[in-house]
């Protein structure tokens, strides 16, 4: 099963698509490719070929797209966009701003620092032949040992959706960066609407860029109810794909994030946190949040294992088990469990 790009995105098996670490390994092999030119005319056209990668890399934007590109005017440093020019191909449909992370701009800022660069830039722009890329890329791919069909601009493309679905990112924010068309939301239990789902896709790109927790599992939505007690108050947390999340905070904590029902928000539960319960009905325990889904993935190390559970079409839920406890969960690949955690378990981030 692949991860489609057309109408419904799903992702069963993401195996064929390259995950961040390899990603950053293609990256770093353009890089390299860059600064090993011996003539400055060679560096310039290195330098746009990997300007190219990064952009189709981090914004999941198609080829065509992102060749009709102006750096000087569509790469936006100050509010963190690139914006993706409307079509000639399709004159109805209108251009569109996709959120970046930090990191990407980071990268982008010496190249076009490099005075020669920008005055290239200024003469030809991002206008190469298709080809050509593509076959710059697949020479990339086998300098680090990629199979190339894995590295090609729509490859990458879908890796990136598979990176955005494998982080949680809601399936109508994937949608909406992608420009594609999104499912109906009659089911969501919160509207969210275009406004909620760009704070969204902000808040998740702002932790990608500046992940400082070490949660392997997130959450993105609103604030659907806040009930105040004297000391602490439960926040529940409602997702794009209607998930509820419950957490427990002081009341100090609340004042001090201002949060409101109605607020755009993002919850963090470690992997460590999250207990499996290998049976049909739903577990009798005092945990908040409980789960039902199906395992995806198993993979075992000497000291812990980790589970990957999916609860929705796009939610996964990351749980690390002692690798001596796991004969008796008696657990495999494709079981229905449930994945349960406490609210005291769950910490809210704001942007």
């Amino acid at each position: 099963m692949s991860i489609h790009i057309r109408g419904k995105i799903t992702a069963e098996d993401i195996s064929r698509y390259l995950d961040s670490i390899e990603l950053a390994r293609l990256d770093r092999a353009f890089f390299e490719w860059m600064h090993q030119a011996k003539r400055p005319d060679t560096k310039l056209s290195r330098m746009r070929i990997r300007m190219i990668f990064i952009l189709v890399r981090y914004t999941g934007g198609k080829l065509s797209e992102v060749l009709s590109i102006n750096p000087s005017s569509d790469i936006d440093s100050e509010h963190k966009v690139i914006v993706f020019p409307q079509s000639k191909a399709a004159p109805g449909r209108p251009g569109r701003e996709v959120p970046v992370p930090e990191n990407v701009f980071a990268a982008l800022k010496p190249m076009m620092a490099d005075r020669d660069f920008t005055v290239f830039l200024k003469k030809s722009g991002l206008s190469v032949d298709p080809g050509f890329v593509r076959r710059k890329f697949y020479e990339r791919a086998r300098a680090c040992a990629i199979e190339k069909e894995r590295a090609s601009p729509e490859a990458i493309r879908k890796s990136r959706i598979a990176e955005l679905m494998m982080n949680n990112l809601p399936l109508p924010a994937i949608q909406s960066l992608m420009g594609l068309s999104t499912p109906g939301r009659t089911a969501a239990q919160v509207h969210f609407s275009e406004d909620d789902t760009r704070q969204v896709i902000r808040l998740f790109m702002e932790k990608e860029a500046y992940r400082k927790t070490s949660a392997r599992n997130a959450f993105f939505g609103k604030i659907k109810r806040i009930t105040k007690g004297d000391i602490q108050s439960v926040v529940e947390l409602s997702t794009m794909s209607s998930e509820t999340v419950s957490t427990v905070i002081t009341n100090g904590s609340l004042a001090r994030l201002g949060l409101v029902e109605g607020k755009i928000i993002a919850a963090e539960v470690k992997a460590p946190w999250v207990i499996l319960h290998k049976t049909a009905k739903e577990p009798a325990c005092s945990a908040e949040n409980r789960f039902s889904g199906t395992v995806t993935r198993i993979r075992r190390g000497e000291i812990n294992t980790e589970y990957v559970i999916r609860i929705s079409d796009e939610t996964e839920l990351c749980a690390i088990v002692n690798t001596d406890r796991i004969g008796i969960l008696d657990i495999r690949e494709q079981d229905s469990v449930w994945a349960v955690f406490n609210a005291n378990a769950v910490v809210l981030h704001l942007d």
